[in-house]
C-alpha cells in the first residue's frame, strides 16, 4: 500500500478548493482541474487511461496508515484499490466530507485530475459530432453526452450558455462519456464552420420527417435550448432540418429524448451500409 498524505482540517487549501468545485459548476475552469467524486466516475477515466493526479479517500475506506477500516472490509479494498492508482493520495477524515461534497450520501472517495490539454486544441474537423445550443439542465447534457458516447459520436461543441460540460452534476448524468468524447465549449455559432461536416437540426418546421430524411455521414446534430430550441442564428447553419415522428400527439419531447433518438438513427444508417 502506497504512502498517503493525512488532512485533518477543513481549512486545508486542497479541501477548500474541492468546496468551490461543488459551489460553483464551472469552478474548473479556474482552478484548471476537474473534480469526480464517486468510484464510477474513477473507474471510468482509469479505463481510458487518462492520469490522474490525486485520489481523495476517507479513512474509513482506507487499509493503510491514517486508515481505520478493517482489513476483512471487502469494500474498502476496492476503494484503496482503486485509489493507488492515482499518483498521489490523500487521506481525509469521512467526517469532514461533509464540508466538501457533492452528494448527499458521500462516496468516500474522489479523484482531481487536470483539464485535458486536448481541450485546448478546439474543434476538430470532420467527426460526427454533437453541438448544444444553450442546453441548460445539467441532467440533459450529461444524457446526450452519454448517448453520444453510446452511439458512436466522437466530439461534443457547447456553445455559450450550455451547462458546464465538466461541473458535478453533468460528470454525473454522463456516467463517463467524458473520458470517451473530445469535448470543446464556450463556442460561438461563428465557430461552427470549423466542424467541417453538415450540421443537422430538429424542428418542427419542415416536412422533412427524421425516417426518411437523407441524413449525411459524418454530420453534426444540433440539439437546442429546452424552451427556446435551437437559436434561429444557429438553425441558419444547418444544411438539413428534421422532424421526429410523434404519432402519439405530443408537441415536443425532451432534449435529451430527442438526442438519443436523432444519434441512434444515425448509427442504424451507418451500420446497415
Amino acid at each position: 500500500m502506497m504512502k498517503a498524505q493525512l488532512i485533518t482540517s477543513r481549512e486545508n487549501p486542497l479541501l477548500q478548493r474541492l468546496r468551490k468545485h461543488t459551489q460553483d459548476p464551472a469552478a474548473y475552469r479556474k482552478l484548471g482541474e476537474v473534480w469526480l467524486e464517486g468510484d464510477h466516475l474513477g473507474l471510468a477515466c482509469l479505463a481510458r487511461q487518462v492520469p490522474v493526479a490525486l485520489a481523495l479517500i476517507a479513512d474509513t475506506a482506507w487499509l493503510g496508515e491514517h486508515g481505520v477500516a478493517a482489513s476483512d472490509d471487502a469494500a474498502a479494498k476496492q476503494l484503496s484499490d482503486l485509489a493507488c492508482q492515482a499518483a498521489k493520495v490523500v487521506v481525509v477524515p469521512e467526517g469532514l466530507w461533509k464540508h466538501f461534497s457533492g452528494l448527499e450520501s458521500h462516496a468516500r472517495i474522489g479523484f482531481l485530475l487536470s483539464r485535458s490539454a486536448d481541450e485546448a486544441q478546439g474543434i476538430r474537423a470532420g467527426l460526427r459530432s454533437v453541438v448544444l445550443d444553450r442546453v441548460q439542465d445539467a441532467g440533459n447534457v450529461g444524457s446526450i453526452l452519454r448517448s453520444a458516447s453510446a452511439m458512436g459520436f466522437e466530439q461534443v461543441v457547447a456553445l455559450k450558455g450550455t451547462a458546464a460540460l465538466w461541473s458535478g452534476k453533468v460528470l454525473r448524468a454522463g456516467m463517463g462519456a467524458h473520458f470517451a468524447l473530445h469535448l470543446v465549449e464556450q463556442v460561438s455559432a461563428e465557430d461552427l464552420g470549423e466542424l467541417a461536416v453538415p450540421l443537422v437540426a430538429t424542428s418542427s418546421h419542415t416536412d422533412q420527417l427524421l425516417p426518411s430524411a437523407p441524413l449525411p455521414e459524418p454530420c453534426a446534430w444540433v440539439m437546442g435550448h429546452e424552451g427556446q430550441g435551437v437559436a434561429d442564428a444557429v438553425m441558419e447553419l444547418c444544411q438539413l432540418k428534421v422532424a421526429i415522428p410523434q404519432p402519439g400527439g405530443e408537441e415536443s419531447l425532451n432534449v435529451a429524448a430527442a438526442a438519443a433518438v436523432c444519434l441512434y438513427e444515425s448509427m442504424r444508417r451507418r451500420l446497415s451500409v
